[in-house]
Formats: structure tokens, sequence, C-alpha cells
């Protein structure tokens, strides 16, 4: 297919109303979804119910192969197959629904600012925790990763997986650092969106916007997830309004859903209790 009939497929999709068999998939909630992956799905359900709009979560061993871009979480909506927040805000957008139509242009600006420091400072700890301390690999990481899989296929995976992730830490300057200048890094990141959020309700006052969706999937995850140390749990809980921000967003918006989809994900990697 062509790029300008690529191009009229999708102006037609924006044009349909969504859906009520809209779908989300994700990785296994109780053996293998991953604190990053996890916190990213989160981020995503949040954004598309401060929309007001319905998805069914699905959960595949197979989700990353099936996703267009290799990462999770995606959406299926239609005959349209969108992976991650950026491009799903972007694309039920066109379709009429958007969280950040009232912030000015520089608003929108300082919004994309914060969004990029959370991906590249929380979502790379993340994945840091994840691949790179050898205690959190070896004993909930890889088992998870490859808990679909059967062996020798299962060791095969996880140890490109965690090949892949510590060569994307060496081109960025993660490689050298160590666990507790990471923990610090994330430490610096939450000071940072505490004294942006200060007393309001949502980081742009009244009303949520993606970037509040996407706080919130990271931190309630880390919140919420058993690791072999509390410490990067810890470092959230030394700010008092991000607390209350994530209990806000989970009453406002799960509180009267189904919980599965926050903190019951399962196991040791994902497990933990509501924040309410």
């Amino acid at each position: 297919m062509s790029l300008a009939a690529e191009a009229f497929v999708s102006q037609i999709a924006a044009a349909e109303p969504w859906p009520e068999n809209a779908t989300l998939f994700q990785p296994l909630k109780d053996d293998q979804i991953l604190l990053s992956d996890h916190a990213s799905s989160l981020a995503v359900q949040a954004y598309l119910r401060m929309c007001n709009l319905p998805v069914q979560v699905v959960c595949r061993s197979n989700a990353e192969y099936m996703s267009p871009s290799g990462k999770v979480p995606f959406i299926h909506v239609g005959n349209q197959v969108v992976s991650e927040l950026g491009p799903i805000v972007q694309f039920t957008k066109a379709k009429g629904h958007s969280l950040s139509d009232g912030l000015d242009e520089v608003q929108k600006a300082e919004m994309k600012a914060y969004m990029e420091l959370v991906n590249n400072m929380l979502l790379t700890a993340e994945l840091y925790i994840q691949w790179c301390d050898e205690n959190t690999a070896m004993e909930i990481t890889r088992p998870r990763f490859s808990s679909p899989y059967p062996w020798p296929l299962s060791h095969i995976l996880a140890y490109q997986k965690q090949w892949e992730i510590r060569r994307k830490m060496k081109a960025i300057g993660w490689a050298g650092k160590t666990l507790e200048q990471v923990y610090e890094d994330v430490s610096q990141c939450c000071q940072a969106l505490s004294q942006r959020l200060g007393t309001q309700p949502y980081f742009f006052n009244k009303q949520p916007t993606e970037l509040d969706a996407l706080v919130f999937g990271h931190l309630f995850t880390i919140l919420t997830t058993q690791l072999t140390s509390n410490e990067l749990g810890e470092k959230v809980k030394n700010y008092s309004n991000l607390l209350s921000f994530c209990r806000r967003i989970e009453q406002n918006y799960f509180e009267d859903h189904d919980k599965d989809s926050l903190a019951s994900s399962g196991s040791r990697f994902s497990k933990g209790p509501s924040l309410i």
C-alpha cells in the first residue's frame, strides 16, 4: 500500500467512532509482565479512562511480538493497531478525544518536556533495574520474561532481551552507573515532578492530561511492585503529594472498575496492595 493510500485509510479510520470492543494487549499478568511493561500499560489504561474511552485488556504471552513496534502495550481499534502511549494519544486525538486541547502552546511544550523526563529517567531506571541489576535479573526478570516458553527457548529469549537492554544502556551512557546512582536519578525525577505538581490535583490544575496518565502509570506500578529491594518504592514515598496524586487517580478512574487492571498483576514482580 502506498503512503497516500495509508494516509487515506488512516483518515477514514479516524473519522469512525470509538468502538465498544476496543482491545488493549499486554503480556500475561500473573506470571510474565515486567515492571516497565506494566507501568506503560497502566499509563495507557489511565489515559483511555480519562478520555472515557472503553477498552478491554487482553493478556497474551506473545504480546511483544504481536506489537507493530515490538513494544507493549498496543491497542486494536477497528482495523487499526497502535502501540505505545504517544502514538495512542495522537490516534485518539484524530478521533476527537484529547486531554490537552485546553492547554496553551507554552503549557503543551512544558507537558511534553515532563513526559520526556519520565521516559528518560523513570522508564530507563525500570529497565536498568530489571535487566542490569544481576540480583533482580536472576531472581525475577529472567524467570518471569521466559515463563511462557519451553527450555531452551526460554533461556535464549531471556538472555537475548537482557543483551538488547544492556546494549541500549551502554548507548545512552547508563551502563557504567551503579544501582545507587540509578536510585538517585529516580529521586531527582520525583523531586522535579513533586515541585511541578505542588498542591494541584493534577499537573495542569483541575483536569488531567496525558502527562498525569504517564506519571501515574509509572509511580503506581513502582509503589505496588515487590522487587528484591524496597529502595525504588521508598524514593517515591518521600513525596507525599505524589502519593496523594496516585490515590486520587486510582479513586477517580479505577475505584469502580476491575482492580485487576491495577495492583493484581501477579507474583513477585508486579503484585501489591491498592493505595486506597
